[in-house]
């Protein structure tokens, strides 16, 4: 018996991309409709001015005090002595979070100094307070004066 030689070559097969295409566009579209953003809050304030001011990390927990005194949590004014249970709350459900209190350039220090004493006996230590870049300013010679 003879064996017959086949011709198993065929032509270049080729691999479709159009489904991968499709699952790759899909996949994008459930993950941009099911992310979360961090949504700025809605109280506006006059930050001071910090030479030093630096960017913190999306996901920090935020307080705010307005120019009134009045200290803001989650868009509620809250009694400065509810921060501490607040926080305290906030913090063990994510302890890698850290606070930023923004205070408005009018409000008063030792408000200021009562809220981030509170957040520090919640057990944070990485407290930052929040403010806006200074302009930059050109170094000013001293004027000679005449005498």
């Amino acid at each position: 018996m003879r064996k017959r030689h086949i011709d198993t070559e065929s032509p270049t097969a080729a691999v479709n991309l159009t489904p991968l295409l499709d699952m790759v566009f899909i996949l994008l579209i459930f993950f941009i409709v099911t992310s979360s953003f961090e949504k700025a809050e809605g109280l506006a304030i006059n930050r001071p001015d910090a030479a030093t001011a630096t960017s913190q990390t999306p996901g920090s927990i935020s307080i705010t005090v307005d120019d009134l005194g009045r200290i803001w949590m989650d868009d509620q004014v809250i009694d400065p002595r509810s921060v501490r249970t607040r926080v305290e709350r906030l913090h063990g459900e994510a302890p890698e979070r850290s606070v930023i209190v923004r205070a408005d350039r009018e409000s008063r220090t030792g408000i200021l100094v009562e809220v981030v004493d509170q957040v520090r006996l919640a057990g944070v230590h990485r407290v930052s307070v929040a403010a806006s870049p200074a302009p930059r300013q050109e170094t000013q010679r001293p004027v000679p004066r005449n005498e």
